[in-house]
């Protein structure tokens, strides 16, 4: 899809659709008005008014009112050379003429909706007239980019035959002024970044088990690493992690005939003296639970426990489109959790990478286990900061349901940089305690530490156990197991929290 910032004349630019805006009350936006044509006929030697103003007759008719998340298909519009309108309800406008960031995106989200029956390759959206509350130019294009990329994704590449679909844009044209254009042209990159990124992390979500293995998921970060400078890839096989005493990780990948990989990612844009971000995602391509096995309801779902990992590769996708100039490790931890005749057994002990010895009390609370390992790991790379990413507990999907991801942090500053960058990238996360009282939930009485801290504060006891393996490093845990993925007939990957990932690490270079 090619995107593109340009000054035009709204009522002469030729295109499949023209995008326009409408304020509560009917106000209309500066586009709209000079598409508010009143229609003429011309006979010879006259020309003759036929009706009042087309575009407020039509909403007046339609008892459009300018609601946010209302939307308007005009075809044929009269006296204007776009063979459609498309009019978008922004809501209501401040005292300062502004509309809200959130009912700015909530009319974008309609445009695929209101435009997925029509066969529009080309689209012009006028919308650099709307003044939105505390956001810029760069800011308006670059949601207009995200939004209208991930919406033309598709899930269904494994069918037989594919759906037809009418609405697959190929060009894009974001009506902005002189002043706004540079602005504008950076969103659209940004946007176009990330929207590849989050859409890279879906398609790897929703791939089955028997494709998107730990061996698939290392293939797909090196070919990622193919012709690319700054970034770099290294598998470690499971002797070379026996090597290194990741007993731990090993114990998830024992019930599996598929060999477990821990994924190395080095991206280095930046000075080669400027210590790195680490992210470290839990890559679990089939979670069954082993031993303690999962019901059988909903068990499909399984497939998406390695979208922290996905979401880790969608991030560095995004980083290698944009060039950033930062220094990026990613470490993925690559397993499948299966009950064969070789799979840790509840009871079992097992010593991690750290030496801390852990007893195994359900072998479903598996990602700690080789997060755990990856964590210690990380520790060689000497990183400012380590972020963690995985769908770690379903405590967390009842304590914050799927608007937000939770955040646990041992570093107060890395937890407000997550936190605004969350909220900035509308990818927004929830700080959750962490403290000492909910450690002792973890005690075992013949190992360092259990790997279940009881029903209680399940998503809290989770990030503690994790927490007994970053006391090297600045470190952040980020549970999406209620953002990752849709249920119900939306079923499919998000692509989060790789919005949230690419603002904090853009934002602190």
């Amino acid at each position: 899809m090619q995107i593109t910032a340009k000054i035009i004349d709204a009522a002469k630019l030729s295109t499949h659709c023209l995008v326009v805006a409408c304020f509560e009350g009917g106000k209309l936006s500066t586009s709209a008005s000079a598409v508010n044509i009143t229609p003429t006929s011309k006979t010879a030697g006259s020309t003759k008014t036929i009706g009042a103003q087309q575009l407020e007759a039509l909403l007046k008719r339609e008892h459009f009112a300018g609601k946010s998340g209302q939307n308007l298909l005009q075809l044929s519009p009269l006296g204007i050379a776009a063979e459609r309108l498309l009019v978008l309800g922004f809501g209501s406008l401040d005292n300062d003429g502004k509309v809200s960031a959130d009912n700015f995106r909530k009319a974008l989200q309609k445009i695929a909706d209101a435009l997925k029956a029509t066969h529009c390759k080309e689209i012009c959206i006028s919308l650099g007239d709307i003044s939105v509350c505390d956001k810029d130019a760069e800011w308006q294009a670059r949601q207009i980019s995200e939004i209208l990329i991930t919406s033309q994704y598709r899930s269904d590449s494994l069918k037989s035959k594919p759906a037809e679909v009418s609405f697959v844009l190929t060009k894009v044209t974001l009506g902005f002024n002189k002043a706004q254009i540079s602005a504008a042209t950076k969103g659209i990159k940004l946007g176009q970044a990330i929207a590849h990124g989050v859409n890279f992390a879906r398609e790897l979500g929703n791939l089955p088990g028997n494709i998107c293995t730990p061996t698939y998921l290392a293939r797909e970060a090196k070919h990622l690493a193919r012709n690319q400078s700054k970034l770099s890839v290294k598998i470690l096989e499971e002797k070379a992690m026996a090597a290194l005493g990741m007993g731990s990780l090993l114990s998830v990948s024992a019930g599996s005939d598929q060999p477990a990989k821990l994924i190395v990612l080095e991206y280095k844009g930046g000075n080669k003296k400027t210590a790195p971000v680490a992210l470290v995602g839990k890559g679990i391509t089939f979670d069954t639970g082993g031993i303690s096995l999962k019901p059988g309801a909903a068990m499909d779902e399984m497939k998406f426990d390695m979208c922290g990992a996905a979401s880790v590769l969608g991030t560095f996708k995004t980083l290698l489109e944009l060039q950033a100039p930062i220094n990026v490790v990613g470490v993925i931890a690559a397993s499948e959790n299966m009950p064969n005749g070789s799979a840790t057994k509840p009871g079992d002990i097992v010593t991690s990478m750290s030496g801390l010895t852990i007893e195994v009390l359900n072998t479903d609370a598996e990602g700690r286990l080789v997060l755990c390992d990856a964590l210690t790991y990380t520790e060689r790379f000497k990183p400012k900061a380590v972020i963690d990413i995985a769908t770690l507990t379903g405590a967390c999907v009842i304590a914050l349901g799927g608007h937000a991801s939770g955040l646990f942090s041992n570093n107060e500053a890395l937890s407000q940089a997550l936190l605004k960058a969350g909220q900035s990238a509308n990818d927004r996360a929830w700080p959750m305690p962490l403290w000492d009282d909910y450690q002792k939930q973890l005690d075992s009485n013949f190992a360092d530490i259990a790997n279940i801290g009881g029903r209680e504060a399940g998503s809290i006891t989770a990030a503690c156990f994790l927490s007994r393996f970053t006391k090297k490093f600045a470190w952040a845990h980020l549970d999406i197991a209620g953002t990752a993925w849709l249920s119900g007939g939306a079923k499919g990957a998000t692509g989060r929290p790789v919005p949230l990932l690419v603002q904090y690490l853009l934002d602190n270079q």
